[in-house]
């Protein structure tokens, strides 16, 4: 059995049995009962590999990999409160896509596939989105921006946009924002994006770990690492997702 297929085997014998005694007593016949005549004895014999109807399993090999599935279990329990987005009914594609975007922003580690783990396993990935949102204010006011998803993850609840009590908009405090109406323009670098605002081209946005450049000209490239994923809407009246990836070696 290679050393898969026994992880395997092993994580059947864990997650059947809560303590490893039990898993002793599942091994011991009433055979052996009857002539040893003593439980205690019964399940050191077992546990040693004298006796028993199954796969020999370590009391520490046991309890190490009950605790790493309990671990995963409370952290995966643990991650799905922190996502806001997780069981909600999202029926519009731009809340469909802030949620799949949700986890590797709010964690800035990147999901792989095994594929992707294979070939990239020397690279440390991270995801960091940008957010352009055109609509109109509580006011009538068109605006416009670009919002640093990551950071108001980390700075508001997100719950009140994924249940629909209210929109996503930009605000003079993300990294770009635009009042059309009123004529007002604001920005501001952020925890993961510096702006440059003075570039005779138009509006760049540099990620701070790996300092390439994000630029969100529809008619130019992205830049290295990134894709503009314009999103299909109902609530707003328009709506962009940039998403920079950064590769580090580790």
């Amino acid at each position: 059995m290679d050393q898969e297929e026994g992880l395997k085997a092993l994580d059947n014998i864990v997650t059947q049995f809560n303590t490893y005694e039990d898993f002793l007593d599942s091994q011991i016949t009433t055979v052996d009962l009857y002539y040893l005549e003593d439980e205690t004895l019964a399940r050191q014999l077992v546990e040693l590999g004298y006796r028993g109807t199954g796969e020999r399993v370590k009391r520490e090999d046991f309890e190490a990999r009950k605790a790493a599935i309990e671990i995963a279990r409370l952290a995966e329990r643990a991650q799905q409160k922190t996502l806001t987005s997780a069981g909600k009914d999202l029926q519009d594609n731009f809340l469909m896509a802030l949620a799949t975007r949700e986890e590797d922003n709010r964690s800035g580690k990147l999901s792989l596939n095994q594929q992707e783990t294979d070939a990239a396993h020397t690279l440390k990935k991270q995801l960091a989105s940008v957010i352009f949102i055109r609509d109109r204010n509580s006011h009538g006011q068109e605006i416009s921006g670009y919002i640093d998803y990551a950071h108001r993850l980390k700075t508001e609840d997100f719950e009140v946009y994924f249940t629909g009590k209210k929109r996503l908009l930009p605000r003079p405090t993300d990294i770009s924002f635009y009042n059309w109406d009123a004529d007002i323009a604001v920005c501001n670098s952020s925890p993961n994006y510096q702006v440059i605002a003075d570039n005779p081209e138009g509006l760049l946005f540099r990620y701070k770990r790996d300092r390439k450049i994000l630029n969100v000209d529809p008619k130019a490239q992205p830049g290295d690492n990134s894709t503009r994923i314009p999103i299909p809407t109902e609530l707003y009246i328009q709506a962009v997702i940039f998403d920079h990836i950064s590769r580090r070696k580790t």
